[in-house]
C-alpha cells in the first residue's frame, strides 16, 4: 500500500513521513519545499504534477496548507488557491485513480467566533456540533476544503475523513500579550488542558483515519488532548480555571509554584475529543496529567517524535 503525504516539509507532513517510513510503509512525500521528508517537490496547484504523483496511491493523507501565520503576509488569493482548489485537485485526481481513503487534515480553528464567548461567560463546550463561524480567510478556506471532502465523499464515495486538530505547532504563541506573560513551556502545558495535542497522537489519529474511513464513508473529528473537565465545570472555568484544575489535579499548584509557573486565569474553551475516540478507536496518550508527571521528574512532556521534529518556522524568512 502507498501512502501520498502532502506538506511532508511541515510539522505533521514530517512526522507522517517518519512514522510511516519507520514502519516500513511505502509512503511517498510531496511539498512546495524540498526536504530529507520530501520525494516530490510540486505545488499542489498544479494538477497536472498531483495526477502525476498519485498513481499507485491507495491512501492520501492530505495535510499541506497555508496556516493562519501566513494570513499576515500571503494575500487571500493565495488561500483559496492552495487550501481550495489544492484540495479539489487532489480529490478529483484520487477518484481518477481509485484512492480507497483520503484524510484531510483542517483545524479548530475553523470554529472560529464560536471559541470565545463573552468575558465572564461561562467557557464553550466545543464538539463536532458547534457551528463553524470563520473569522478570517484561513478558517473560510477550510471549511471550504471540508465541504469539498463531504461532496466526493457523497457523489464518489471517496471514503473521507476530516481531522480537526487543534494547537500542536512548537513556535512561540501568535498572541504577543500571552507570549510575554508566560514561560512557553508553561504556556503549552496549560493549553493541554483545553485546546492543544501532541504531534505523535496527531499522526495516531491519522493512522486510526486510514483504517476507520471505509466504515465511516464521511466525517468530521476534534483531535486534541483528552481534557479532564466536564460540562459541569464551564461556568467556573469562565471566572477562575485554577479552581477548577486544581479539583482535578491537586498537585499542580505546588508544581507550579516551584517552578515559579501559573495558571491561566480563565479558559474560553475546552475542545472535546469523545467522538473521535469512539468512532476512530484513537487513544491519544499525551494530556495535561502525564505532562504534568513528567515536568515533576525534570523531563520532557513533549514526545519523543515533538522533541526530534523540532520547530520550523512558517516562513521561509523572519
Amino acid at each position: 500500500m502507498t501512502i501520498l503525504v502532502t506538506g511532508s516539509a511541515g510539522h505533521l507532513g514530517e512526522a507522517l513521513v517518519r512514522t510511516l517510513r519507520a514502519q516500513g510503509t511505502d509512503v511517498v512525500g510531496v511539498d512546495r519545499l524540498a526536504s530529507p521528508y520530501t520525494d516530490i517537490v510540486l505545488s499542489i496547484t498544479d494538477r497536472a504534477a498531483v495526477d502525476a504523483c498519485m498513481r499507485g496511491v491507495a491512501v492520501v493523507l492530505h495535510a499541506a496548507t497555508l496556516h493562519k501565520p501566513h494570513v499576515a503576509t500571503h494575500a487571500r488569493q493565495a488561500f483559496v488557491d492552495t487550501n481550495i482548489t489544492g484540495t479539489l485537485n487532489l480529490l478529483e485526481s484520487a477518484v481518477a485513480h481509485g484512492v480507497r481513503a483520503f484524510v484531510f487534515t483542517s483545524t479548530t480553528s475553523a470554529f472560529g467566533d464560536a471559541l470565545t464567548p463573552p468575558k465572564g461567560t461561562p467557557a464553550a463546550w466545543i464538539t463536532e456540533d458547534v457551528r463553524p463561524i470563520p473569522k478570517n480567510i484561513y478558517g473560510t478556506t477550510k471549511t471550504a476544503a471540508e465541504d469539498l471532502c463531504q461532496l466526493f465523499a457523497r457523489d464518489h464515495r471517496l471514503p473521507c475523513v476530516v481531522l480537526r486538530t487543534s494547537r500542536f505547532f512548537p513556535e512561540q504563541d501568535d498572541v504577543p500579550e500571552r507570549a510575554n506573560a508566560y514561560a512557553d513551556a508553561n504556556l503549552k502545558l496549560n493549553e493541554l488542558l483545553y485546546r492543544r495535542v501532541d504531534v505523535e497522537d496527531v499522526v495516531s489519529a491519522h493512522l486510526c483515519a486510514i483504517e476507520r474511513a471505509n466504515a465511516i464513508g464521511f466525517g468530521k473529528f476534534i483531535i486534541t488532548a483528552t481534557t479532564p473537565f466536564a460540562q459541569g465545570d464551564l461556568a467556573q472555568l469562565g471566572v477562575d480555571a485554577p479552581s477548577v484544575v486544581a479539583k482535578y489535579h491537586p498537585e499542580y499548584p505546588a508544581l507550579y509554584e516551584a517552578l515559579q509557573w501559573k495558571m491561566l486565569p480563565t479558559l474560553d474553551r475546552v475542545y472535546v475529543n469523545a467522538r473521535a475516540r469512539e468512532a476512530l478507536g484513537w487513544r491519544p496518550a499525551y494530556d495535561f496529567g502525564r505532562a504534568l508527571d513528567a515536568v515533576s521528574k525534570g523531563e520532557d512532556f513533549r514526545s519523543p517524535l515533538a522533541i526530534a521534529i523540532g520547530a520550523k518556522g512558517y516562513h521561509r524568512a523572519p
